[in-house]
């Protein structure tokens, strides 16, 4: 996939065709890129379930088969000057997208194995465990977000297009309009691709968060509690889970992200407060202050019978 991205912003500089609005040598980067990033995390975590599982193995090499099929067919129809995705106008075509919706079904289904592995293993501290495991989820659900996209939108039933496209990322508007730089996505309706970016790559955001809090912890000698650092984890997890309802919600009212109205503002502006709130109470350390200064308390773990104190006995008058 790293090679592929190589070759892919050659193509950029090199082929000035435009597909759909688009220079048509950005989806093959975009992917190639996502997908390597995709990969290298789930290695990271399998490689912190020991002893290492055959059932992991497996799961792993198919990921990496579904994967290589996806971006075969993509890099093709870019070389044909084809769309990949949703084109059904030839029967090659149609075949085509049949077998990337296949092949992502299947990538899905390992990429759930794969939790269930990690979900019964202890992978580091209660922090880093629940980083992977919540991560893991959220990617699963982003994937299916983007089932969304494989749907006719009404505009292809009114207008009796079925017959060569079938589903679109933007909602509203046609596919191609004005986008964002580099992301590509719609600026003037909504966008599925959005939703569905922001949860697979929470995969890599929830165990970056907590490398950024455990490297803060060396001079906040607070964060080097256990507890703190699981409860921000948590606290992280949760505004992820919102902020995709979130933009899930936008896109499908056919709302440009940078467009928002007034209540997705409002929405925002709760969920900001919210995770204010959470992650001033995370900080609160055990013995019921916040930040440094303060006294801790006992680090055993929940369920751990504290050592026994020692009796200070009285020296003699």
């Amino acid at each position: 996939m790293a090679g592929l991205a190589v070759v892919a912003a050659a193509g950029l500089i090199v082929d000035d065709r435009v597909l759909v609005g688009a220079p048509i040598w950005l989806k093959p980067l975009k992917f190639a890129v996502s997908f390597a990033a995709y990969g290298l995390t789930l290695a990271w975590m399998l490689s912190r379930h020991t002893p290492p599982s055959r059932t992991g193995r497996w799961a792993a090499h198919t990921v990496v088969v579904t994967g290589t099929i996806e971006m075969a067919i993509i890099t093709g129809q870019t070389i044909r000057g084809r769309r990949s995705h949703f084109n059904i106008e030839t029967p090659l075509d149609q075949g085509l997208f049949l077998t990337m919706g296949l092949t992502i079904a299947v990538l899905w289904v390992a990429t759930l194995v794969i939790a269930v592995l990690l979900f019964r293993a202890r992978l580091g501290d209660r922090a880093a465990t629940w980083a992977i495991r919540l991560g893991l989820l959220l990617a699963l659900a982003g994937l299916l977000l983007g089932g969304l996209m494989a749907m006719p939108t009404p505009e292809q039933q009114a207008e009796g297009t079925l017959r060569t496209l079938v589903g679109a990322h933007s909602v509203g508007v046609p596919d191609g309009g004005p986008a964002m730089p580099l992301t590509g996505w719609n600026t003037t309706g909504g966008d599925l691709r959005i939703p569905h970016f922001l949860g697979m790559h929470a995969l890599q955001g929830l165990p970056l968060f907590l490398y950024a809090v455990e490297a803060l912890s060396g001079r906040r000698a607070w964060l080097r509690d256990e507890r703190i650092r699981l409860r921000l984890v948590l606290v992280a997890a949760g505004f992820i889970t919102a902020l995709l309802a979130l933009v899930t919600w936008q896109a499908l009212r056919g709302q440009a992200l940078i467009h928002p109205d007034g209540a997705t503002l409002g929405a925002l502006a709760a969920l900001m407060a919210a995770t204010a709130a959470g992650a001033f109470a995370a900080l609160r350390r055990p013995g019921g202050g916040t930040g440094p200064g303060t006294p801790s308390a006992s680090a055993a773990t929940p369920g751990e019978v504290p050592p026994p104190r020692t009796p200070v006995q009285e020296l003699p008058a």
